[in-house]
């Protein structure tokens, strides 16, 4: 499953590079951006210096990362690598494929995006620049972000010498729709539905949770304020699909109770992000 994630995110990111993120020239960033300039001055094509540029990166990986290289960035960069070589070879592309610049940089950024949030969530990256941060935080005290945002605005920057006015300011836009998406595209993965639930007769609901969702939840007594009535507080947290199970069940089985319904994307713990 999870290599299968991985696969899967690799072929999203090469199709929002290869045919979108190439033929128009767009350098936002990374090993991908790189290999627009240099393929601009250079009779290499874009392919061909991003398989270059990757394999020179996995060996300083493996040189100073040692054991602490993923194995899950090395799987992504080598068949990031060879599959865009691959895509050229079988589907050469000498124009943009379309005669619009920005509905073309919309999906060579979304795409490459929507990819780097997936390899992310599952504790991987697409390598490139990615490697370069890890070599950075293992050895030095240099900070990463900074570091990484000032390589990406200088590749870009670059798309106004080398190119024109035009594709330089697309590519400025890129870099910073590309950030917004990964961040808003991760908190949609991990969005989770928190509980808060007043009733008087609690045992259905938990038994629900725990049989049938599969949950744990949180108990407590409370005092109501108005007429200082006795009522139990069940807190409880789930994925979305869950959610709406259980405010149907809770809406047929106590219609009232009063819940409220919160979205919480950093769940930490048993069942959720850092425990298997």
């Amino acid at each position: 499953m999870e290599y299968g994630i991985l696969t899967g995110a690799t072929v999203i990111l090469n199709v929002g590079i290869y045919f979108f993120k190439f033929p128009n020239n767009f350098t936002f960033g990374g090993v991908s951006g790189l290999s627009v300039l240099v393929s601009a001055k250079t009779p290499l094509s874009a392919g061909t210096v991003n398989l270059l540029v990757n394999a020179v990166l996995l060996v300083l990986g493996f040189i100073f990362l040692g054991r602490d290289f993923g194995i899950k960035t090395v799987y992504v960069t080598v068949l990031n690598s060879l599959s865009l070589r691959v895509m050229e070879m079988i589907c050469p592309m000498t124009q943009p494929l379309t005669d619009q610049p920005l509905l073309e940089l919309i999906f060579a950024t979304l795409l490459p995006a929507v990819s780097a949030a997936l390899l992310f969530n599952i504790g991987a990256s697409s390598g490139g620049t990615d490697i370069v941060a890890m070599i950075l935080k293992k050895h030095s005290q240099i900070n990463i972000g900074t570091a990484l945002l000032l390589v990406d605005m200088t590749i870009t920057v670059a798309a106004f010498f080398i190119f024109d006015m035009a594709t330089g300011l697309y590519s400025v836009l890129g870099l910073l729709l590309k950030s917004l998406v990964i961040d808003n595209v991760i908190e949609s993965i991990n969005m989770c539905k928190y509980f808060t639930i007043v009733c008087d007769n609690p045992d259905p609901i938990c038994d629900f949770i725990h049989e049938k969702l599969h949950r744990g939840a949180t108990v407590y007594k409370a005092e109501g304020s108005y007429r200082h009535t006795q009522k139990t507080v069940i807190l409880t947290v789930m994925k979305r699909s869950q959610a709406v199970q259980l405010r149907n069940f809770v809406h047929i089985q106590e219609p009232m109770a009063f819940i409220t319904i919160t979205n919480s994307s950093e769940i930490i713990g048993k069942g959720f992000r850092g425990f298997s």
